[in-house]
């Protein structure tokens, strides 16, 4: 049987990154001991509230 998630994540976005920009995210989660997944959406969720102030401008 599968895993039972709680809350399942059901969107998929693919996006093109540069070997360099590759190389850095393997680099921060074999660091980090994260998945790309769950980095990027640290990353998402951390540049959220800076968008805000660029509305403001």
């Amino acid at each position: 049987m599968g895993k039972y998630k709680e809350q399942p994540k059901y969107n998929v976005l693919s996006i093109r990154v540069s070997d360099e920009e590759k190389a850095i995210l393997e680099e921060l989660t074999r660091r980090d001991q994260i998945s790309i997944s769950n980095l990027m959406r640290e990353a998402i969720r951390n540049y959220i509230p800076h968008l805000d102030s660029l509305q403001q401008h």
